[in-house]
């Protein structure tokens, strides 16, 4: 990776697809850090393939792949000329699980490697790519197909990212990576192995790695050892988009069933900076003049999602982000941190909009299934096998696997529904749509000078002129 300055902006990677590559790719040609979500890339390029590859840009990804083998077999089980029928079931993507899966591991290296292959062209700019530390089983693979498409950097939140590094030095030199799984009530973890020499070999170069975390504490922590120790932290307060930290100390809940955060949950900025580490702050920083008081707090800049989650370089289908703008500056649009939306049990931010998950209605009608599962953690069963078992999935079927009943209560299948929001929802044969669930930060205020400024429909370009206006 050739050294560069340190980017004073980064832009979120959120959900599956909103931070899409090409978003990624108009922020990077600004000089600021673009970031590809790496979560179900594998099934948003099955998915992409089957509606028809319009433009034929994952095709063009996949023929840069150094793997023509497997792109082969990618195209001949889903690509579609012209796109499957309307209202047809998309084919499914193998789950993810401990049991090696060639399969599967060919699908999802290939689908980072497209992902960010595509960000990176047209421009010299940095990209990076987020993943989350709760989707483990996905991680060595997906990694390792960003690393072949040389991704710059690795952002990493929702869990403590303290094998990563090590993952990331033996991926880059060709050698198996590691990755201990976290099973529920088992005494200890599961080993999972990913050997790169079995597909390509070792990747382009070892990208910087960001762990994403909301407490000084555990900035010291992964700090500790060289063998923890990322490049550089993302410092995140609880009002960012996506999945928050949940409060240290007991679970208290506000009139409106919101955690409260306290005095303890506070990021001391010095201690990250005594660590001599670069840090970003994110979570409220998205107007004119916050970069320069990150900065002169220690920062070496910001990171903000919602304001490129809502321009016309996002992912997110075009409707639905009108929409979103639209209530927001209407002063109509809240965004809930609930407690118990994700089935992964942290805090996540909903933006209550009618006709989505949010709706009670669309939530009761909904038939819980869980089919992506990317979400699925594994349990130790009574015979000492794994299983896997969601909170979102049908009731009787997470209590017979040994969860609470009260574990299910108000859990929304993200997995689905976040598909749905880029427009590749599933279709099931009964008719059925599967809706969407958005989510932002819980600080809109930057919205109404920027559209002021550029208009509604604003572009990603925009929205870094803005942030670094004073």
């Amino acid at each position: 990776m050739s050294e560069r300055p340190s980017p004073l902006i980064i832009q979120g990677g959120m959900g599956a697809g909103v931070s899409g590559w090409r978003l990624a790719r108009a922020v990077a040609r600004t000089g600021q850090l673009g970031v590809v979500s790496g979560v179900a890339l594998d099934a948003l390029l099955a998915r992409g393939l089957q509606a028809g590859d319009e433009g034929g840009h994952l095709r063009r990804a996949l023929a840069s792949f150094p793997l023509p083998d497997v792109t082969e077999r990618i195209l001949r089980r889903y690509y579609v000329p012209g796109g499957i029928e309307p209202g047809q079931r998309f084919r499914p993507v193998p789950k993810l699980g401990l049991n090696p899966n060639r399969i599967r591991d060919e699908l999802t290296v290939a689908g980072n490697f497209a992902e960010v292959w595509l960000a990176k062209q047209g421009h010299d700019g940095p990209i990076g790519v987020n993943y989350l530390e709760k989707i483990q089983l996905a991680t060595p693979a997906a990694a390792y197909g960003a690393m072949l498409a040389g991704v710059d950097y690795v952002l990493m939140g929702a869990g403590i990212p303290s094998e990563i590094p090590a993952l990331l030095d033996a991926l880059a030199a060709g050698f198996p990576g590691h990755l201990t799984i976290s099973v529920a009530s088992a005494d200890d973890g599961r080993t999972l192995t990913f050997d790169p020499g079995s597909l390509a070999g070792p990747a382009r170069a070892r990208p910087r790695l960001l762990a994403i975390v909301s407490s000084s504490v555990l900035a010291m922590y992964l700090h500790r050892t060289p063998a923890t120790r990322p490049d550089g932290f993302v410092l995140e307060t609880a009002i960012a988009g996506g999945h928050s930290a949940p409060p240290r100390g007991r679970m208290r809940q506000d009139d409106d069933g919101e955690p409260i955060y306290g005095r303890r949950d506070r990021i001391d900025l010095e201690k990250v900076g005594a660590l001599g580490l670069p840090f970003w702050v994110a979570g409220g920083y998205a107007r004119p003049g916050t970069l320069a008081e990150a900065r002169s707090a220690g920062a070496a800049g910001i990171q903000a999602g919602s304001i490129f989650a809502l321009s016309r370089d996002s992912g997110l289908d075009p409707a639905l982000r009108r929409r979103l703008v639209q209530e927001a500056l209407n002063g109509t649009l809240r965004i809930r941190n609930d407690p118990y939306a994700s089935p992964t049990g942290f805090p996540f931010k909903v933006a209550t909009l009618p006709g989505t998950l949010t709706d009670d209605d669309v939530y009761e009608k909904r038939p819980r299934l869980c089919d992506l599962s990317y979400l699925r953690t594994p349990y130790l069963k009574q015979n000492g096998a794994v299983g896997y078992r969601c909170p979102a999935e049908p009731v009787d079927t997470h209590v017979r696997k040994g969860g609470t009943l009260e574990d299910t209560v108000g859990r929304r299948c993200l997995c689905n529904a976040l598909v749905a929001d880029v427009g590749l929802a599933q279709h099931r044969p009964d008719g059925y749509v599967e809706p969407p669930l958005l989510t932002l930060g819980q600080d809109l205020g930057f919205l109404p000078g920027l559209v002021h400024k550029v208009g509604a429909d604003y572009a990603a370009a925009d929205a870094v002129d803005y942030l670094l206006s004073s």
